[in-house]
């Protein structure tokens, strides 16, 4: 395992059914204080060991942005329940009760301020990101808008817009523009959610969001998988993260 990730936990989650591990990249100092990235699906956004598809290897890209000179964040990553995951990650009620309110309520009350104790991370809106892939970009997305006190940025690969009918259009519709707001958005031409996350992204730049603050990547040879996450997670990172005034590339 990398050196500088640690094992966290287990914790118990309120109304989730198992405890679970956190996962956590931190960067070497650099004498301020980093931002953080939360991720959901931790198994799967490191090492390829805990994930059953191979990791997506962010540790890796924020080492590229620390040999740039750029900031990097240190990047929380929170284990999913295995069979319950999409009952954890969904925020509408579907044939189940969601439960991904239940799990950002935790991830804001007691998660970011242990650590924001433990590895001295910014506790601004600004500073403070999360993100996910798939059901995971779908949680992503909807915390932004829901707690837009807590998460001022949001990392959303391939998200699963489709679920429960696609409630989340009418909801970030319905929802005011959270006062600080940076969204990456992508998703690849050759899986299914292309076209939603597209008409994603074109709600939200007829809302006013700009270049400076949202970035729609459609990859034209993306797959829904983990690969393909990983092959675009380095551009996500330097989008969300880049300091002001540094060339920010696509995925």
């Amino acid at each position: 395992m990398h050196p500088n990730i640690h094992l966290l936990g287990p914790f118990k989650i309120p109304w989730l059914k198992a405890p679970r591990v956190v996962r956590v990249y931190a960067p070497p100092p650099t004498g301020s204080p980093p931002p953080v990235l939360f991720m959901f699906d931790g198994q799967n956004i490191f090492d390829d060991a805990p994930s059953f598809a191979g990791g997506w290897h962010l540790h890796r890209a924020a080492d590229e942005l620390v040999a740039r000179g750029q900031p990097a964040p240190v990047i929380v990553g929170i284990d999913h329940g295995y069979a319950h995951r999409v009952r954890e990650l969904a925020p509408f009620h579907g044939r189940r009760r969601g439960q991904a309110a239940h799990l950002i309520r935790w991830i804001a009350r007691d998660l970011a301020p242990k650590i924001r104790r433990e590895f001295g991370t910014r506790g601004d809106v600004a500073g403070t990101a999360i993100g996910g892939s798939s059901m995971g970009g779908l949680a992503a997305l909807y915390a932004h808008f829901h707690r837009p006190d807590v998460f001022g940025s949001v990392l959303c690969m391939s998200p699963s817009l489709w679920f429960a009918r696609g409630k989340i259009f009418p909801y970030v519709a319905g929802e005011p523009r959270p006062w600080t707001s940076r969204i990456y958005l992508d998703a690849g031409a050759r899986e299914g959610v292309w076209a939603q996350t597209n008409h994603m992204a074109h709600h939200l730049r007829g809302r006013g969001w700009a270049d400076a603050d949202f970035r729609w990547v459609p990859d034209p040879h993306g797959h829904h998988r983990e690969q393909d996450w990983r092959r675009r997670a380095p551009g996500a990172l330097e989008f969300l993260f880049a300091a002001p005034g540094q060339a920010s590339r696509a995925a």
